[in-house]
């Protein structure tokens, strides 16, 4: 894997190819272009942190398909338990599968951008993803937020994942549910932070 994430290009190149050419004025022709070249270059330094995708070796258990911030925890309508992470700018936002699994499907639903801490986030737009896996059905949400606007899939319906591998990114965003499978209780409590394809999010008793 490359040093920027898959699917990244469209946002990252841009800026990084504005910085370039600023410094290259600031430095041969105009140093006022400075005023211009630092903040753009800063710009770009960022989305690089951003769009980082470092090669992980996966945890125990049912791992955390993003990281960030376990914001909550709840008991779902149909009994099964839910654990929302929540990403942050800092954040690595490849997300990636948390059991070994067969893609069952890939479903895009589209929705508002709400801040993914709000809880009318509840009708943003995402992306659900419905994982077979030895120990049943999973379900994995990636939400958009505000900043968030373009979620990218890797893989369609039919794939087979390992445990760690990448499922897709939010650019520029927000929040990742899991739906634990039948009889796994979480690990983690409120406020711990994951990380994607190492934490371990919860286990089967």
């Amino acid at each position: 894997m490359g040093l920027l994430a898959k699917g990244t290009s469209p946002w990252f190149w841009p800026v990084w190819a504005a910085a370039l050419a600023l410094v290259a004025v600031a430095l041969l022709w105009n140093p006022w272009a400075w005023t211009l070249a630092v903040p753009v270059l800063a710009l770009a330094l960022l989305m690089l942190n951003f769009f980082r995708d470092p090669d992980r070796a996966p945890g125990d258990g049912l791992v955390s398909p993003a990281d960030g911030v376990v914001q909550s925890i709840d008991e779902w309508e149909d009994g099964r338990i839910r654990v929302a992470v929540f990403m942050s700018p800092l954040d690595v936002h490849v997300n990636r599968a948390p059991l070994d699994a067969r893609v069952k499907s890939v479903t895009h639903v589209p929705g508002g951008f709400t801040p993914a801490f709000n809880k009318d986030s509840e009708r943003n737009e995402r992306v659900v993803w419905l994982l077979e896996t030895s120990v049943g059905e999973l379900e994995v949400v990636q939400i958009a937020g505000t900043v968030a606007r373009r979620i990218v899939p890797y893989l369609e319906a039919g794939a087979q994942v390992r445990k760690g591998d990448r499922i897709g990114i939010i650019r520029l965003g927000s929040r990742v549910d899991t739906y634990l499978p039948p009889g796994y209780a979480p690990l983690v409590k409120v406020g711990d932070r994951t990380v994607a394809g190492v934490t371990t999010l919860a286990k089967a008793p």
